[in-house]
């Protein structure tokens, strides 16, 4: 096979499944592990993939890109519900929760409108409507002010004074990307501001993230990834991610987008598992 043949093959089992090792990608094209990195380095340099340390994954978008709220409503269905499915298990009733905006806490929110007695605090018009529309009468539904962005999240100041003040059992998190070296981030300014606040008010911080955010990189990083409790993610998750993030969250969770959520692996962590 030709370098350009093998470099063609390579991004497209790379983007197909998010990410491989070196070595993966060394013996399914029986070629050495020096012939990959130079494959991947050639790639790389194209824009069409990003290394990381042990291997690859696909290349992410520009720092500040900030697709809207139905474009990304419309991606990996059904890594978000399996997801959701899962993060739903961990609200009790009559808990005070948080989630942030994002596809994904949206999916969380359709899921939590029998949860008796359940306070929701969001700064995301989606999930409030979502609450607002199918929501039981015993809940209460506190949706902060605030400037509204792409992804139709309610950000800065007035937000953020919004949510100092109160203190909450746990937070649902959606993020942008997630990298060793930046932690979670976002591409919005104000909304990674108004994240952090949300996280100081929580006791818990569950992030709920599918595979394609790994080595994305928002222009904010939000937290580092040891500040998360508990990391929700689907089995696309490439084997680097998972041995980083295995490492430093609390307790990583992947779950079957193709069964649901029903039958999630739990991977705990040296940390310990979450209550």
């Amino acid at each position: 096979m030709l370098a350009q043949q093998r470099q063609a093959a390579i991004l497209e089992r790379v983007r197909s499944t998010g990410g491989l090792r070196v070595s993966e990608l060394a013996g399914e094209f029986g070629v050495s592990d020096m012939t990959i990195r130079r494959d991947l380095e050639a790639l790389h340099e194209r824009g069409l993939l990003a290394k990381v340390h042990g291997g690859a994954t696909t290349a992410g978008p520009g720092s500040t890109d900030e697709p809207g709220f139905h474009a990304k409503s419309v991606r990996q269905l059904p890594e978000k519900a399996a997801i959701a499915d899962r993060a739903a298990q961990l609200v009790r009733p009559g808990a005070a929760v948080a989630l942030s905006a994002g596809t994904t806490t949206a999916e969380l929110a359709r899921r939590l409108v029998d949860v008796p007695g359940l306070t929701v605090v969001t700064n995301s018009l989606p999930v409030a409507e979502i609450l607002h529309a199918g929501g039981r009468p015993d809940q209460t539904v506190v949706l902060t002010g605030g400037v509204r962005t792409p992804s139709d999240a309610l950000v800065g100041p007035i937000a953020v004074g919004a949510v100092r003040s109160l203190h909450l059992d746990l937070l649902f998190l959606g993020v942008h990307g997630i990298t060793e070296r930046a932690g979670f981030t976002t591409p919005n300014l104000m909304e990674a501001e108004t994240d952090r606040a949300l996280v100081a008010a929580a006791d818990r911080l569950v992030v709920l993230a599918d595979h394609t955010k790994w080595g994305t990189v928002g222009i904010s990083s939000i937290v580092e990834l040891a500040a998360a409790h508990v990391l929700v993610s689907d089995d696309r998750l490439p084997p680097p991610a998972r041995l980083v993030l295995g490492e430093q969250v609390g307790e990583l969770i992947m779950v079957k987008a193709t069964t649901g959520a029903d039958r999630a692996t739990r991977t705990p962590t040296s940390e310990g598992t979450a209550q």
